[in-house]
């Protein structure tokens, strides 16, 4: 394996320099989301489903809203990699692949976004004089 055979050449070269990082990505994601959904899961068992003010009063809480945008990122971001993953995997054509990435990036951006906006809309309604179920 030394520099004058075709593996030494090309060692540290290919796509296994991005490989192992995205892997460790997608596990992590994996690892924060089983947390977060287990913790959004059973706050929402333990709070009156039919009370809409509890609820507001619930997500209007710092620490509780800081956990909802860490869960929907979290989400969005795990998504986007393994599509990605799939998408380059099984659309063949360069670019078809580009543009579907590029879709798919736009989406997984603006879907947590928004989902992020909502979060924020919500923490903040008592802090602008909102009425819980005025929204």
């Amino acid at each position: 394996m030394g520099n004058g055979t075709r593996l030494g050449r090309v060692r540290g070269l290919g796509p296994s320099h991005h490989g192992t990082g995205h892997w460790l990505q997608q596990r992590l994601t994996a690892l924060g989301n089983v947390l977060l959904v287990t913790w959004f899961v059973v706050s929402l068992i333990r709070l009156p489903l039919g009370d809409h003010a509890a609820i507001h009063r619930w997500a209007s809480n710092p620490t509780v809203a800081l956990a909802l945008i860490l869960l929907v990122v979290s989400v969005f971001w795990h998504f986007r990699l393994g599509l990605q993953v799939m998408i380059e995997d099984y659309v063949h054509g360069e670019a078809a692949k580009l543009l579907a990435i590029v879709v798919l990036n736009f989406y997984a951006i603006g879907g947590a976004a928004f989902g992020i906006f909502a979060i924020v809309r919500i923490a903040l309604a008592p802090a602008a004089g909102l009425a819980p179920g005025g929204m």
